[in-house]
């Protein structure tokens, strides 16, 4: 496939892959907004991410908690050291359905999920590379929220294809994010 054609081609499946999780959202508009960035520990690597989240209808008391979910799309820009010296860049497209676990009355959470996200081109620095585009996404963070709809959370996202293709070394990626629900 042509280079050119292969983000709006990702970006397609990626939307029909939402379908079915934006059957538990309330509606089509974002209930909340995020920017993140932080280091990845190996090759340089840094990331800018801004998404989306859309709240699902299911609720679940737990613990003396309660679980929510929520579907997530985030758009990253990474920059890695290139192979032989400088700078490689790279995009990312993810989608991710997150759980979240909050104590009753508290103000952290604690959220998990597993996702898909496909990178623009081939992860590859003068130490790793990753075989394939697509990867699994997994994120564990844990928040606070900050009062008058914003929350602010430690985030740790891991990029890796599961073994399907090798190498698989895996992409490791910690953010502080910064969140707004409308």
């Amino acid at each position: 496939m042509p280079r050119s054609a292969r983000i709006p081609c990702l970006a397609a499946v990626l939307l029909a892959g939402a379908l079915p999780l934006a059957a538990f959202a309330q509606d089509w508009r974002p209930a909340t907004v995020f920017v993140q960035g932080g280091p990845g520990p190996k090759d340089g690597l840094k990331a800018v991410t801004v998404g989306a989240q859309w709240p699902w209808v299911w609720r679940s008391e737990f613990a003396g908690g309660e679980f929510t979910g929520a579907t997530e799309v985030f758009l990253s820009g990474w920059r890695a050291d290139a192979p032989g010296g400088g700078h490689r860049t790279y995009a990312q497209l993810g989608l991710v359905p997150m759980f979240r676990w909050r104590p009753a009355q508290a103000p952290w959470f604690v959220e998990a999920g597993i996702g898909l996200s496909v990178l623009d081109k081939q992860y590859v620095t003068a130490n790793r590379v990753q075989s394939s585009e697509w990867n699994f996404s997994d994120n564990l963070a844990l928040g606070y929220d900050i009062g008058k709809g914003s929350e602010v959370s430690l985030r740790w996202q891991h990029s890796s294809n599961g073994g399907a293709r090798k190498p698989n070394p895996g992409i490791n990626l910690y953010a502080v994010r910064y969140a707004v629900k409308f």
